[in-house]
């Protein structure tokens, strides 16, 4: 993986997608500023972030729904869009596309549904049929034919809907929220199946979520989308062990983020003179912030940085403490064995390696 730019290289040839300089502008409202992204052939990159951070629109600028205001942008080597000059049809890219409610033609049965882009190429019925049958076994559905879309399952519609854009053998599939409608548990588990099958399959994906459980379930990377640019992308795990700013720390949930300054390569927490080693790279003095994992064990009398317990709250198997730290810095939660009193002020036992210290711009 290039650590640079948490890029894998899963295999040779030209890259799935390649966006350079991407920029898309409503009237005078800047919404995607200068993206670059780049998916290696058979990997699957997801674009997370909050409503409004311009991910659809990239998404949409991909499919060739929308032209870019700025920028270019390659599938599999063939120039699909440079600036507001020129963007190739959608129909012209030969991409995949897998949307939130699946789309699939309720009055046509499974094979008829799948081989459906096939017809609209114009291909003979007995080759559009063949491919159809190939891509349901693909997905694992080959003795499923035959069944109309209401019959099935939402796992089952939702592999129909992968069959039919992989059909065509696209070199890129984008999924636009596929999962969005469903309640928490089923879309955990047909976000785990639908990883589990995008692996198998080696596509190459755009996936688009704001539910960033689903996104680490299924992509290889995670390209976090904030106020129209990707504020980090990498692997789920590199994510939340080295969060790039805190930003993208907090819109991840990791943990708490205590303001602060840095003195003398310690860091003090403002009006509790705590001091906390400054973990990593040496930092000039002045203010900062200081991230706490959420994993962080509040075990230790005797730890350098104390919380008081907002709440208790109790998981079946274990008790999870929502702790403040005052001054309008960020609660943290974190597990515990045995319950805590509401208002009682406890210590930290701080791993340092897993510390993440960000000075103020």
């Amino acid at each position: 993986m290039d650590m640079k730019t948490g890029e894998t290289h899963s295999g040779r040839g030209e890259p799935a997608l390649e966006a350079i300089g991407i920029g898309k502008t409503f009237a005078t409202t800047p919404i995607l500023k200068g993206i670059d992204l780049r998916i290696a052939p058979g990997e699957v990159v997801a674009l997370l972030g909050p409503s409004g951070c311009g991910k659809t629109t990239l998404l949409r600028i991909a499919a060739g729904l929308l032209a870019p205001s700025a920028g270019r942008m390659r599938i599999a080597g063939q120039l699909v869009a440079d600036g507001a000059h020129h963007a190739l049809a959608p129909e012209a890219r030969g991409i995949g596309m897998v949307f939130q409610d699946y789309a699939l033609w309720p009055h046509l049965n499974t094979l008829a549904n799948v081989a459906f882009p096939l017809r609209m190429r114009g291909l003979p019925k007995a080759e559009r049929n063949k491919r159809a049958h190939d891509a349901l076994a693909r997905v694992g559905l080959a003795d499923m034919a035959e069944r109309f879309p209401g019959t099935l399952s939402g796992g089952q519609q939702q592999r129909v809907a992968l069959a039919r854009a992989i059909v065509a053998e696209p070199p890129l599939v984008l999924f636009d929220e596929p999962l969005s409608n469903l309640d928490r548990e089923l879309r955990e588990s047909l976000a785990l199946e639908m990883g589990t099958l995008l692996r198998e399959l080696n596509l190459s994906a755009v996936y688009v979520t704001h539910d960033q459980a689903e996104a680490f379930t299924i992509a290889n990377r995670v390209a976090v989308m904030l106020g129209g640019e990707i504020a980090q992308i990498a692997t789920p795990e590199a994510l939340f062990s080295d969060p790039a700013t805190p930003e993208v720390a907090q819109f991840l949930n990791i943990g708490a983020l205590i303001d602060g300054e840095i003195r003398a390569r310690e860091f003090r927490c403002h009006g509790r003179m705590v001091r906390v080693t400054a973990p990593g790279e040496d930092h000039a003095d002045g203010p900062a912030r200081l991230l706490i994992p959420r994993t962080a064990i509040a075990r230790s009398d005797h730890g350098p940085l104390k919380a008081r317990v907002a709440r208790c709250q109790f998981q079946g198997d274990r008790y999870l403490l929502h702790l403040d730290f005052g001054e309008g810095d960020r609660s943290l939660v974190c597990p515990s064995d045995s319950p805590v009193a509401q208002g009682e002020m406890i210590s930290l036992a701080l791993n340092a390696t897993r510390l993440r210290l960000f000075a103020h711009a």
